[in-house]
């Protein structure tokens, strides 16, 4: 893997869906040993601090919240019935902020939700708090492909009760897919 490809942790340092947009058509690398699991990003969702009310931090306490303050390009790795959801820490200094990754493409096959994600990246607590732009991590994100403007779809984020009134969920149109198919790095 060359590390010139693995995106610099200054990329985490904006406003979440400002990184959750670019995020789309990266690739997400799992390194276990000396085996890679990879896919290209094609879902992702915005979290934002307290303002948020579907956000972790909107209570402004505990570990999910000050890892979300915390320093960007960070994972933040989380529970939910019973599955793992996979976060990267992204906001402008001083904010809040996370972008939760829900599906990745792999060849043929789209990764859909973010629990089945993290099971088909073998992705659990051990690597909550871990730099995505270390490739000694065990996780990082590669520059890959760039999703322009026309492939990119904005939603309600999925299974939220309350929301902000802005669409935070991005995903790449699936008629762009065979852009992203070709074989990986």
């Amino acid at each position: 893997m060359e590390a010139s490809r693995v995106l610099p942790q200054s990329f985490y340092a904006r406003r979440p869906d400002v990184v959750a947009a670019e995020l789309l058509g990266k690739l997400l690398v799992r390194v276990i040993d000396s085996n890679r699991i990879a896919g290209v990003i094609v879902e992702t969702e915005a979290y934002f601090g307290p303002e948020d009310p579907a956000s972790r931090a909107r209570h402004r306490k505990g570990d999910l919240a000050e890892t979300m303050r915390g320093p960007v390009g960070y994972t933040l790795i989380y529970g939910v019935h019973r599955q793992w959801l996979l976060n990267i820490v992204a906001h402008e200094e001083g904010e809040y902020g996370a972008v939760l990754i829900r599906s990745i493409k792999v060849s043929d096959t789209v990764v859909e939700g973010p629990g089945r994600l993290t099971r088909y990246l073998l992705v659990d607590k051990k690597l909550h708090k871990k730099p995505v732009y270390d490739p000694s991590s065990g996780l990082c994100i590669l520059d890959f492909r760039t999703a322009g403007p026309d492939c990119i779809e904005r939603r309600k984020r999925v299974g939220v009760r309350r929301d902000l009134d802005v669409p935070l969920n991005f995903s790449i149109r699936s008629e762009c897919y065979p852009v992203f198919s070709t074989h990986f790095p």
